[in-house]
């Protein structure tokens, strides 16, 4: 397998692809797939596992527990704190109770989900309190765009921030006109989730696209691996796809394989332009 990997800090290399899991959970008949999907990831080298409390109200977090079971340790373990338990004793018993579902005694990366009316300073002060107690390693945000990131860079302690998660994928590209440069010169990774997009018309259009259908044919690879190949092209971005079977999973650790040429992501980028103004951030 190849080792695309991205730089966590100065000492950490996380894989460029990992696993998300909105949407797991949802449905008893299908957990021992899910379990079995995440478990095939890990001994693919997708060792990063992105879940939430807010992903079928925690039963994402016991479905990830269930199949990191005596591997926890291979494992960069993320979760998200919904944005009225980002601070105090909220956030304290929030991250306690994400830390049962999964079964392990830390989290290797805690996210605020989105921002709140709890300000700033609060959610990092939790952050840091959960740090001391050996409770979280590290600290994150997700869905908060460039204006936001300034504001957390001000705050006391903001600048320990170690990524920002954000929807990001070849129809999405408005990241590129501000927020993914500052992340990069600040040497911060990216999570794109949703780099399929999500299920539906838009994400049908991209796979059946005729430039993305072209490439995966050079390559001999489906659409899905070259639109992952796009999104980790980008300096220090790492892809969370949610896969719920083994064979989806086997299909995107093997986007780790491919090497888009300078032609390709010009073709895709002719395909699907990246806006050349400041536009809202998407979010779903």
């Amino acid at each position: 397998m190849s080792k695309k990997t991205v730089m966590f800090g100065e000492t950490e290399a996380l894989p460029a692809i990992g696993q998300g899991t909105w949407y797991m959970g949802e449905k008893n008949s299908l957990r021992s797939q899910e379990v079995t999907a995440l478990r095939t990831g890990i001994e693919l080298g997708l060792t990063l596992i992105d879940t939430a409390e807010m992903y079928a109200d925690g039963k994402a977090e016991e479905v990830v527990g269930e199949a990191i079971k005596g591997v926890r340790d291979k494992v960069y373990l993320v979760s998200k704190v919904y944005p009225w338990n980002a601070a105090g004793q909220k956030g304290m018993t929030a991250c306690e109770a994400s830390l049962r579902r999964l079964g392990t005694d830390y989290l290797d990366l805690y996210l605020l989900h989105w921002r709140g009316e709890y300000g700033l300073e609060e959610t990092v002060g939790l952050m840091e309190t959960l740090q001391r107690q050996g409770k979280i390693r590290r600290w994150g945000v997700s869905n908060l765009d460039a204006e936001d990131m300034q504001a957390l860079w001000q705050v006391p302690g903001g600048q320990a921030c170690a990524t920002n998660q954000v929807l990001y994928h070849l129809a999405s590209r408005g990241i590129e006109y501000d927020l993914l440069p500052w992340c990069q010169q600040q040497q911060m990774p990216v999570m794109a989730y949703c780099p399929l997009a999500q299920a539906g018309r838009l994400r049908s259009g991209l796979m059946t696209h005729p430039v993305v259908n072209e490439i995966a044919q050079r390559h001999r690879a489906s659409p899905a691996q070259i639109l992952l190949a796009w999104v980790i092209s980008h300096q220090g971005v790492i892809a969370i796809p949610k896969a719920g079977s083994p064979e989806h999973v086997r299909d995107n650790a093997q986007a780790l394989e491919i090497t888009l040429s300078d032609e390709e992501i010009a073709m895709l980028a002719d395909a699907f332009p990246a806006p050349g103004h400041k536009t809202p951030l998407d979010m779903v």
